[in-house]
């Protein structure tokens, strides 16, 4: 892991980006330390477009006590372009532009690539920030594509609990993983989420192996995400990660 750039912001969290081999990532650490992580997750739009997002998300968890990192997905932002991957999101445009219903072959041919690249990514990231003294542990997973946390929930044992977003599309195979997750879970839902399938994501939940694991539905579309989740999440990691 490099850094190459670093500021404090006017809370005083340290945002500091870095590069994992070829993988941008940004590390954000609250002045108290070590602290405890929470991995960011987030969509393929590149973390540029999503930045406002996440540095959000990361002010709220310092203030929390927690330190918070991201990486750049395969094929998005300033990484090399990934042909497949591009031909699947036009599918998928394609699709829901039209009012089809998506298949399954796209939804496969869109996620299920994208797990087996973005997870030993995710690991080898983990493996760098916990070799930083700022970093203390245990972890926590937040958010992005759904199927990339099932993954990470399923092979990572460093993870500790997980707060997932139901807001992607999720291939039936990550169904049997689904299965085998058994670190506790907050999942969120918006119930009106325009590009996601309701009962798809109610079954994904109920699939989930975990012994405590709560739903959180709310209303309004995919974007439409009330500000009160946000602390919801903040007091479930409290109970796991500190």
């Amino acid at each position: 892991m490099r850094f190459t750039s670093e500021r404090r912001l006017d809370d005083g969290v340290l945002e500091r980006e870095f590069t994992l081999g070829e993988i941008p990532g940004v590390l954000w650490t609250p002045a108290s330390a070590p602290a405890p992580l929470i991995l960011l997750g987030h969509p393929p739009l590149g973390l540029r477009k999503t930045y406002p997002r996440l540095v959000a998300r990361a002010r709220h968890a310092a203030a929390e006590g927690f330190a918070t990192a991201t990486i750049e997905l395969p094929g998005s932002g300033d990484r090399p372009r990934w042909p497949a991957a591009e031909q699947a999101r036009a599918d998928l445009r394609r699709a829901m532009e039209a009012g089809e219903r998506v298949s399954d072959d796209i939804i496969d041919a869109l996620i299920l690539p994208l797990v087996e690249k973005a997870v030993p990514e995710w690991q080898a990231a983990l493996d760098a920030l916990l070799s930083l003294p700022e970093i203390g542990g245990p972890v926590g997973y937040s958010g992005g594509v759904i199927s990339i946390g099932i993954r990470l929930a399923v092979v990572e044992p460093r993870i500790s609990a997980a707060g997932l977003f139901a807001g992607s599309f999720v291939p039936r195979a990550m169904f049997e993983e689904a299965r085998q997750v058994t670190i506790p879970l907050h999942v969120l839902l918006q119930w009106d989420d325009e590009g996601n399938d309701r009962q798809a994501a109610l079954d994904l939940f109920d699939a989930f192996g975990s012994k405590e694991k709560t739903l959180h539905a709310n209303m309004g579309g995919h974007t439409g995400v009330p500000q009160f989740a946000g602390d919801d999440a903040a007091r479930f990691f409290a109970r796991h990660l500190k």
